[in-house]
């Protein structure tokens, strides 16, 4: 995991990301900032260079992964093509994850959600894995 480099994109750094709150950084106030930084505690599942994944802690599969970016952006809608690499990383972890949990055989959910509407409780963009289990459709 990085430290914080300049330039590195990852919390800590000059170019860590959009998104203040009461002109304080991310890493000050986000959750998840503060997980990719190990300031709170979080189960590990994957560690990449642009990415950090971790089993949710109020699971509603029997695998429920959130891969986040050690970017700070909001949510999906602040996603602009320059975050490709990061999309792309977050796909792969995804995938890896749910070989590593024994679900890519049967079948996983891949989910992000956007807003208060959605159920989304932390702006900083997240991708749910979901498996272990049938996923009913349509969800919520």
């Amino acid at each position: 995991m990085s430290s914080g480099t300049p330039g590195s994109g990852t919390p800590g750094s000059a170019t860590h990301g959009s998104g203040t709150q009461g002109g304080s950084s991310p890493q000050d106030w986000c959750v998840f900032c503060r997980v990719i930084a190990h300031e709170l505690p979080s189960r590990e599942a994957y560690s990449g260079e642009l990415t950090y994944a971790f089993h949710d802690l109020h699971p509603v599969a029997p695998v429920h992964v959130l891969v986040v970016p050690r970017e700070h952006i909001t949510d999906a809608s602040e996603v602009t093509p320059e975050h490709g690499p990061v999309l792309v990383e977050m796909l792969s972890v995804a995938h890896t994850v749910a070989e590593r949990e024994g679900i890519a055989d049967g079948g996983y959910r891949l989910a992000f959600n956007i807003g208060r509407d959605s159920g989304a409780e932390v702006p900083h963009l997240h991708m749910h894995v979901l498996g272990g289990r049938k996923l009913g459709w349509p969800p919520g």
